[in-house]
């Protein structure tokens, strides 16, 4: 049996699958070859499957390295669950405790070993990995081994000295969902991975639909009640910037949903959107409608919210962005993020918890120009490390302000939210479309509304940008030769609006041909243009402590003859009645009145799923687990299409193995066998 053979009949025993989903099969056949890897994959591709299956086929024991110890016990109730031998070892347990887990780790019970990066530095653990046989080091989350990631973790920096530092060097394999070029070369020399196998697929995520609105601060409290009470059945989770936020968002939601669903609110929106998710809140009307979560709270506390929201007692959790990284939780149907998000990478990494198990879902954005002057503020004043010099600091502060622009970006796009977000990343093919839009959905596509043409600014900046290189006489005649390397954004900004500052006046910049070029134009519309056209590819700025504007991969279309550029008005159109009085100009259910391109089964399927999902809750509660590690939402309906009554049948349903078979298989074909006979 080949190393592929027995990696695909460990896929189907464990996972209930028959084949890899795309960019699996070639990182599991390079670690099971002995070859270090690095893989960049949206969440909910599958990424943990790509170093679970070589642990079970490897020798001696995997430790998975994963930054939040709060998501570890799910994790390993999954694959227990699937039967597979894992353990955890965190700051939860009791002394005792750690070391029994250690001593089966080195007994050959336990597999896979969960450990935050924070536990290699403990002696206890480094001489447990210096006595045991470590065939697999996978790192999870590993973009936060950069600096120039959104969620840069110093924690992370000794990874690769704890590796150094083993008497035999294992297999190292490291795993994102977000992570750019640069990132990507500064996880491999972090961590010090040897020619890895770097698997990189698409970025897309077409089964989510991305919308953007501008709103008022004081309204986004009641459009997202509305939206919760309108998606009563479905699990969601609300993001805000700020721990005070959280709370009072929860509070709000708990005392507003009710009324509005009291009121017949939910018919509409949820109907539109297919009624994907039914049955979570619904199954405890008398309960609270949202959890807060933010890292101010206790770890108790904390420990309580998640687990309300991940065994659907709460559909809705409130949270920071200490909540959310890696979790498990495959059924959230919706993701609202109250305030825009600090970078591109922390929004589709926190918005990728909606749709994990690849049913449509949708991501909300609310935005407004005080989120921006919050983000920017929390950047400068919320940033210390003390493994980095001031001088490192202020590069990285630069760094993230530079990603900040690429979120208020993507706020104010015209063209689609996923093409833009993909090409982030590096991606050049434009996302599918269908009939025009875009196969996933995005307000971009399916939406009308207001644009700016900003194409006189954009073409004096980029003029602009090529002047300062150069000196000019008194005639504006240029040097035969560049003579600088450029001006950072502000400069070049004061002087396309004829500023008089005197380092200006005394470099000659008010002989440039561009000087006061837009002194009629409003200097927050220059600085907009200018940071839309860099997160467009039309300009690049440098990284560094003094980062520079030069051009991008796209400049040269802004001197074509038929260029043109527009940016959204900020103000949207708007509409008449209750729909402008109750939500904003994109409603909840989406401008199409479908909110995404949803699969709708016939009512009696919808009928046995929901009896399915029931039967769930009923065994999670007896078992005391999340509903989702016993089987997803995509599992059940396809348990309702094929409607299984053998073991066959049963083994045949997407994502059941051989440990759920035994374990739930009789139940769900008793129920699958008593809707048929109703």
């Amino acid at each position: 049996m080949t190393a592929n053979e027995a990696a695909l009949g460990a896929l189907k025993q464990y996972f209930g699958y028959d084949s890899f989903r795309p960019g699996q099969s070639g990182l599991v056949d390079a670690i099971l070859a002995g070859r270090d890897a690095l893989g960049v994959m949206p969440t909910g591709a599958g990424k943990s499957v790509c170093y679970q299956i070589p642990a079970m086929l490897l020798p001696g024991v995997t430790v998975v390295i994963s930054p939040l110890i709060s998501l570890m016990r799910d994790q390993v109730d999954g694959l227990n669950d699937a039967g597979i031998p894992a353990a955890f070892i965190n700051t939860t347990q009791a002394g005792d405790e750690q070391g029994m887990v250690l001593a089966q780790a080195a007994a050959g019970d336990v597999k896979l070993l969960y450990v935050a990066p924070e536990r290699l530095e403990t002696e206890r653990f480094r001489n447990f990995a210096s006595r045991v046989s470590i065939s697999l080091i996978a790192v999870d989350e590993a973009h936060c081994v950069s600096q120039w990631g959104q969620d840069f973790r110093s924690s992370y920096l000794g990874i690769g000295e704890f590796i150094a530092g083993l008497p035999s060097r294992p297999i190292v394999a490291a795993f994102t969902a977000t992570a750019t070029e640069r990132v990507r070369r500064d996880i491999v020399s972090m961590l010090g991975l040897n020619n890895p196998q770097i698997t990189v697929t698409g970025f897309d995520r077409d089964n989510l639909y991305f919308d953007v609105i501008r709103m008022e601060t004081k309204r986004k409290a009641s459009w997202v009640a509305q939206y919760v009470a309108e998606h009563a059945d479905e699990s969601g989770i609300v993001y805000c910037a700020t721990r005070k936020e959280t709370e009072a968002l929860a509070a709000s939601l708990n005392h507003a949903v009710p009324m509005l669903r009291g009121a017949g609110a939910g018919a509409g929106a949820s109907d539109a959107a297919g009624g994907s998710g039914a049955g979570v809140a619904s199954a405890m009307p008398n309960g609270p409608v949202a959890v807060a979560y933010h890292g101010g709270m206790s770890p108790d506390v904390r420990e309580r919210a998640q687990r309300d929201f991940v065994t659907d007692r709460v559909p809705v959790v409130v949270a920071t962005n200490a909540f959310g990284m890696g979790i498990d939780k495959s059924n959230v149907r919706y993701v609202i993020h109250h305030n825009m998000p600090e970078s591109i990478e922390a929004y589709y990494q926190e918005a990728g918890r909606a749709g994990r198990d690849g049913e449509p879902s949708r991501c909300t954005l609310l935005w407004n120009e005080s989120d921006i002057v919050t983000r920017r503020r929390l950047l400068d004043n919320d940033y210390e490390n003390e493994r980095l010099t001031p001088q490192e600091q202020e590069i990285v502060r630069m760094s993230k302000r530079r990603l900040l622009d690429g979120m208020i970006g993507y706020c104010r796009t015209t063209e689609c939210l996923h093409t833009y977000m993909t090409r982030y990343f590096g991606e050049t093919t434009p996302c599918t479309t269908d009939g025009g839009k875009c196969a996933g959905g995005c307000t971009n596509c399916v939406s009308t509304f207001e644009t700016i043409d900003v194409t006189d600014i954009a073409r004096a900046i980029s003029r602009c940008v090529h002047d300062v290189m150069y000196d000019f006489d008194e005639q504006g005649r240029p040097t035969r030769m560049p003579v600088r390397q450029g001006l950072g954004s502000g400069k070049i900004v004061a002087i396309l609006r004829g500023s008089r500052a005197q380092d200006l006046l005394s470099r000659g910049f008010d002989r440039c041909p561009s000087y006061g070029q837009l002194k009629d134009a409003p200097e927050a519309r220059v600085r907009d243009v200018l940071s839309q056209m860099a997160t467009d590819g039309f300009l690049f700025i440098s990284e560094g402590r003094l980062p520079i504007v030069g051009f991008g991969t796209r400049a040269a279309q802004t001197v074509a003859p038929d260029f043109h550029y527009e940016i959204k008005r900020i103000e949207r159109k708007r509409e008449s009645g209750s729909r402008a009085r109750g939500l904003a100009s994109a409603s909840v259910a989406g401008d199409s009145g479908v909110a995404f391109g949803a699969y709708v089964p016939d009512d009696d399927e919808e009928a046995l799923f929901q009896r399915l999902r029931e039967l769930r809750r009923d065994i999670a509660q007896e078992i005391g687990k999340p509903p989702y590690i016993v089987f997803s939402d995509r599992t059940l309906r396809d348990m309702a299409r094929i409607r299984p009554v053998t073991d066959a049948q049963f083994l045949a349903v997407n994502g059941v193995g051989e440990s759920k078979l035994r374990q739930y298989g009789r139940r769900f074909m008793e129920a699958v066998a008593a809707f048929g006979a109703a």
